[in-house]
């Protein structure tokens, strides 16, 4: 049993990673700015440590006597209201986790990046080698690229072992936003129009054992994409078609039309002083669309990926028995029960 810590622990991928850990039977340290989320993070089994990832000294004396880290924690939005603190808190709070295990004796840190930091060129599948197109969707994309470069930065000050893992867009219950807000809207008979684009997506448990694998094999210094599967936009929405038995006409809009509608709704916000949740950086990002290759984790540590289908059938599932979803669905099967058109990818993500 080891003593692990944990930042993110009340999040969506740190909260299913420290329950991973505890039931595998290590002891898990979980950071919580707030009391809402120390509640979050005693309800898995984990221990409480006040602090902020802006915070090195909380950071410091959460780690004392752990023997491994995962940082998880960071903001997730291609729409922030500050764009600046997402900046701090992505960069300098990666950095500041790293320093902050060299100070407490912990020798080894597995780092959430994003595949969102590989900065591919558009149209291009994107590995762990690619060159960075040298500009970014969003300031969400900056942040998460200056934050691996920040935390190898610390790891080679402090001899801190670093590894950095890069989940391409992570789907499973109980995500409701991303991807699986698309799936709960489009079973709602909400989704009139979307953009014929790239999705990448990996699945919550996949993505959590990735962590596990980068810790016990990844290499010091080396990033690991996690990408379970690439598809169109318009492919996703068949497989849930054929999963639920929902058949619902999606238009799919030109990308001027849909760069000309999200400047007018971000204006309109604006001048109410409102950030919409969607905006011009999500629609770039959506646009550009996604490729990755998730070969180097299933050859390298041992990763083996779930179909989409499945992963897009717990969700119908998960999002039925929450309520989430208020049309009766006429044909839904059973998850794993359906995963034909789908790559249960090889090589390429």
């Amino acid at each position: 049993m080891a003593r692990v810590f944990v930042t993110g622990a009340s999040g969506f991928i740190g909260g299913a990673l420290a329950t991973r850990l505890i039931e595998r039977g290590d002891e898990v340290v979980g950071l919580a700015r707030s009391d809402a989320s120390a509640q979050k993070v005693a309800a898995r089994g984990a221990a409480v440590v006040h602090g902020d990832v802006l915070d090195e000294e909380s950071l410091t004396a959460g780690m004392a006597g752990c023997d491994l880290a995962y940082h998880v924690a960071g903001m997730n939005s291609h729409c922030p209201p500050d764009p600046d603190l997402l900046l701090r808190v992505n960069v300098d709070g990666a950095a500041a986790a790293v320093r902050a295990a060299g100070r407490a004796g912990v020798g080894r840190l597995v780092y959430t990046s994003s595949a969102a930091s590989l900065g591919e060129a558009e149209g291009t599948v994107a590995t762990e080698g690619c060159a960075h197109r040298g500009s970014y969707l969003s300031a969400y994309d900056r942040s998460k690229h200056e934050g691996e470069q920040a935390v190898f930065a610390a790891a080679r000050e402090t001899g801190v072992e670093a590894v950095a893992v890069n989940p391409s867009s992570v789907q499973g219950p109980p995500r409701t936003g991303g991807n699986g807000g698309i799936i709960i809207a489009y079973l709602n008979g909400k989704l009139p129009a979307f953009v014929d684009t790239q999705v990448s997506v990996v699945d919550i448990q996949d993505c959590v054992e990735g962590h596990l694998l980068a810790a016990d094999r990844g290499h010091s210094g080396e990033r690991y994409v996690l990408n379970g599967a690439t598809i169109h936009s318009l492919e996703a929405l068949e497989i849930v078609s054929e999963l639920s038995g929902v058949h619902y006409r999606v238009r799919m809009i030109p990308p001027p039309v849909a760069r000309a509608a999200v400047a007018i709704v971000e204006a309109a916000y604006r001048v109410r002083g409102k950030t919409p949740s969607v905006c011009r950086a999500r629609v770039r990002t959506i646009l550009h669309g996604h490729r990755y290759d998730g070969s180097r984790a299933a050859r390298e540590l041992g990763l083996e990926y779930t179909p989409v289908a499945d992963t897009f059938a717990r969700t119908i599932e998960w999002a039925v028995a929450e309520g989430l979803v208020t049309r009766p669905l006429p044909g839904a099967q059973p998850a794993g029960g359906s995963d034909a058109g789908t790559p249960r990818l090889p090589a390429e993500g």
